[in-house]
């Protein structure tokens, strides 16, 4: 494992940095976006609620599953162990995502009105940034196992938001050192008009830069486009060597305008990021030729290498396919579960305070059962997920990430290529 230090946007000062995860720190609540009244704040009942927002339809709809699972998987395993405050958690409300944002907010508000004390979601970041003002401004406890937008660190949610997925601003150097490492030196960007592609984007050409390169083309485009001819005008005007697509679903059309212009990895360098990150993504490309993207490469967060958990999620789950972030999702659940433990009460804002605490600065351990009987003992614990040790800064995120770099081969398989430690500089 090749170990790198980076600068990034994330800020340590506790007093602007939310306690949770991707968002960032104690301002004052916001109210929903659409101007309703939040919600009554939790009061815990003894019980803990856990509802779901994740993408059942839309282009990300193959990472629902995954999280899904993921999710019920944590809760079996934590109701196994007798439940938190001695109660099992009941099944979770659940509530789809989808590609729009009046989808997402409608689904937030049910699962908010069946009376959570958190809710695991969105899985894109722009779908949290719709839903993010109803959930905590209700003090309700979000946590994402895949939001990236370095937005998140300094978004003013009153210390209800955490993530378990790294920030981009420790990806977006991976990339680009991945890219200068190949010998590439003059980069096209193309990335989503969003916050995910507009962060990564961004901080993907600042390292590019500071590597030396030139970043030939830096453009955001509508996810939205019928297609994306001009787009790859733009591309091959520039005349790159390499060239990043920082996308979701759509990402595939616009791979086949770069390979239809001489532009694959055959020729130059292709780059992806995790959110084009599939084992179908080269069938969607090029069905009748498995070996056209191979050489093209990307990075995704990583999870630790854990056997063990894969084994039990699909013994659990034994039609699960896709297991992306899936470990980061388990840990959600199992984080929050814990700091409710750790407060002893299920109320939204008894178990924000205490979710930084329990992913750092105690005794290891790494399973709800045998973290719990630490807290029992009256000892502080130090989560070790299941995606890999947390340790989250103030602002509720990983301090430092696992950068996965991928990559296909000649018959269109997807294989990791290397896992790369990245993590800020103060």
């Amino acid at each position: 494992m090749t170990s790198i230090r980076r600068r990034t946007a994330v800020a340590f000062s506790a007093a602007a940095l939310l306690l949770a995860g991707c968002g960032g720190g104690g301002g004052e609540e916001q109210p929903p976006s659409d101007g309703a009244e939040p919600t009554a704040a939790s009061g815990g009942d003894g019980t803990l609620q856990i509802g779901y927002v994740l993408p059942q339809t839309g282009q990300l709809a193959f990472l629902g599953p995954p999280q899904i699972e993921a999710a019920r998987y944590a809760i079996s395993e934590i109701n196994a162990a007798g439940g938190v405050l001695g109660q099992p958690i009941p099944e979770p409300a659940a509530g789809d995502e989808s590609d729009q944002a009046a989808v997402a907010q409608q689904s937030a508000d049910r699962v908010l009105a069946a009376g959570v004390d958190a809710l695991i979601g969105a899985a894109a970041s722009g779908r949290s940034l719709d839903i993010i003002d109803r959930v905590t401004g209700s003090q309700v406890v979000q946590c994402s196992g895949s939001n990236t937008a370095p937005t998140f660190t300094d978004y003013e949610d009153g210390g209800f938001y955490f993530r378990t997925a790294p920030s981009d601003a420790l990806q977006g150097p991976v990339l680009a050192e991945t890219i200068v490492a190949d010998g590439h030196s003059n980069v096209a960007i193309v990335a989503r008009a969003d916050d995910y592609g507009a962060g990564l984007a961004e901080a993907t050409a600042n390292a590019l830069q500071e590597a030396g390169a030139t970043v030939a083309l830096n453009e955001a485009y509508d996810p939205n486009a019928q297609n994306f001819d001009a787009l790859v005008q733009q591309i091959q005007g520039s005349n790159p060597d390499a060239v990043v697509v920082i996308s979701f679903e759509e990402g595939a059309q616009i791979i086949q305008g770069l390979l239809e212009a001489g532009l694959g990895p055959n020729a130059i360098g292709l780059y992806g990021s995790d959110g084009i990150r599939s084992e179908e993504l080269p069938s969607l490309v090029s069905p009748n030729n498995p070996a056209a993207l191979a050489g093209m490469k990307g990075t995704a967060p990583a999870s630790e290498e854990n056997a063990q958990f894969i084994e039990g999620l699909r013994a659990f789950a034994p039609d699960l396919v896709e297991t992306q972030y899936a470990p980061q999702v388990f840990d959600c659940v199992n984080i929050v579960a814990l700091a409710a433990e750790a407060a002893g009460s299920d109320a939204g804002p008894a178990i924000a305070a205490e979710v930084v605490n329990v992913t750092r600065d105690g005794t290891q351990c790494s399973s709800f059962a045998e973290c719990k009987q630490l807290l029992d003992s009256g000892q502080d614990i130090d989560y070790q997920g299941a995606s890999g040790p947390l340790d989250f800064v103030p602002a509720g995120e990983p301090g430092s990430a696992s950068i996965e770099v991928y990559g296909y081969d000649e018959s269109g398989t997807l294989t990791t290529l290397d896992i790369v430690a990245s993590e800020p500089v103060n």
